[in-house]
């Protein structure tokens, strides 16, 4: 199959987007399929024999100059317009400008014949450039789907609950005014997958669509990189570690301090966050209130391999959310040996097994249970090597991008069928003239940018209260 893979932001270092569409690319090419990203910025990075269609935006959240004015000049067309206009309304643009975009850079014309690829997979942007996309591709018979990680009215929810003014209130609520389009959007598409179970019965309840339209396919780990650490090696002693984004509620990184500081009374325990902070945030500010500064550390753009050498290091990590999709950097953690805390809320019981298995579970919000979760596993070396190896063994058994992309290219059949098409047979050089055709025949505008995979991008972030999305 020729595969369109969409994604409104991509880089690894800023979010479950970027792991995604990293992963789930390079398998679905080992497994014979061709893959084409189109990603607005920051851009991904890729694999070899992957397709990158780059789709230039205003860039109006990136980290040097975060919700800057764009010069009039820069207005060039009807997606500049919405991105600026909705940000400077305080309006969370990115999902809707960038499915104008792809739209422009996907749609049919006139002289291009068959669109050259056989389906077109959205990664939560759900904009509505999706269902005009759709129309378009209906008289060719290829489907638009996307994934839905989670349904993001929980992040909304959790954050008007930790918000302490109504001038807050308002805010969160035209920033997440994108919501509502999403729900619209998924309905109307050809078909959603999904990461787990809990997803599935968020997402009938917050966004209403109907289970028979989702397939459940849980996320992976690339459990070559992801390994435990040598035989002899020690980690620090009382090093405890977290993969969050620091300032958002819904990973409860609050309630994980609160824990600390109980902890700190009668041990030297440190904290390592892995995750960007606001500065003057509500992380950070926490932080100052408990005492905490000689006992939190926060990293943020942490390389993989850095990232693996950083779990080692730990003797437990704690997941402390209050409400997850999947969560990856659980199964991460697993897959390094480490033993995990974390909470029963969404779908980490799915994730991590039953209470005991490879992590201790607690409720979520309570820094009690969480501090006592942690402390048993902090006195009780072979307590944290038994779960340790207990995780390993769950990731190799349930949780590998190769069978997660398996299952997706057989629910791709799937969807390509149900609208009646057939999956092409490329021209052996396909790969290289899809590159090549797509910003002149299948688009408009602003050229889309082609490069091929393997150059890593500046660095970005997610903007703080950016929604967060496949874990």
């Amino acid at each position: 199959m020729r595969i369109a893979l969409l994604s409104y932001r991509s880089l690894p270092t800023c979010g479950g987007q970027g792991v995604y569409v990293r992963h789930l690319s390079r398998e679905l090419v080992a497994q014979g399929h061709q893959v084409q990203v189109l990603s607005g910025p920051p851009y991904p990075d890729l694999d070899d024999g992957v397709g990158l269609t780059e789709l230039p935006s205003l860039d109006l959240y990136g980290e040097a100059r975060p919700f800057r004015w764009a010069a009039p000049s820069e207005l060039r067309s009807l997606p500049d317009l919405v991105e600026f206009g909705m940000m400077r309304s305080g309006q969370f643009s990115e999902p809707l400008s960038f499915s104008l975009r792809a739209y422009q850079a996907l749609r049919p014309r006139a002289s291009g014949g068959r669109p050259p690829f056989d389906i077109v997979h959205d990664n939560q942007g759900l904009g509505y450039g999706m269902l005009a996309l759709r129309m378009a591709m209906r008289p060719y018979r290829i489907p638009v789907v996307c994934t839905v990680h989670h349904p993001i009215t929980v992040d909304l929810r959790l954050s008007l609950a930790a918000a302490t003014s109504l001038r807050a209130k308002l805010g969160l609520r035209r920033w997440y005014s994108f919501l509502p389009m999403q729900a619209r959007v998924a309905r109307g598409l050809d078909g959603v997958i999904i990461p787990s179970e809990s997803s599935r019965r968020g997402i009938i309840e917050d966004m209403g669509l109907p289970s028979e339209s989702m397939q459940t396919v849980p996320l992976g780990v690339d459990a070559d990189i992801f390994t435990p650490a040598p035989a002899g090696a020690m980690p620090v002693p009382g090093r405890i570690v977290v993969v969050t984004s620091a300032d958002v509620p819904l990973k409860g990184l609050g309630v994980l301090l609160e824990a600390l500081a109980s902890l700190r009374a009668d041990r030297p325990a440190h904290l390592v966050c892995v995750g960007k902070v606001r500065e003057g945030g509500e992380a950070q500010r926490r932080v100052g209130e408990l005492g905490l500064a000689d006992a939190v550390t926060f990293r943020s753009n942490v390389p993989e391999q850095e990232l693996v050498e950083l779990l080692r290091s730990a003797e437990v990590a704690v997941v402390p959310s209050l409400y997850e999709g999947f969560s990856l950097p659980a199964v991460e953690e697993m897959a390094c040996g480490l033993p995990l805390v974390a909470t029963t809320a969404g779908a980490l019981p799915e994730v991590a097994g039953e209470d005991g298995e490879a992590a201790l579970l607690v409720p979520p919000g309570d820094p009690v249970a969480l501090a006592r979760a942690i402390r048993t596993l902090l006195d009780d070396p072979a307590l944290r090597a038994r779960m340790g190896a207990a995780g390993r063994r769950r990731v190799e058994e349930r949780f590998s991008w190769r069978a997660a992309s398996a299952a997706t290219a057989a629910w791709y059949a799937e969807r390509i069928a149900a609208v009646g098409g057939t999956p092409s047979t490329p021209h052996p050089d396909a790969a290289s003239s899809w590159a090549t055709k797509l910003p002149t025949v299948w688009s408009s505008g602003p050229a889309p940018v082609i490069s091929q995979a393997g150059s890593a991008p500046a660095t970005r972030t997610v903007p703080p209260g950016s929604p967060t999305l496949a874990g």
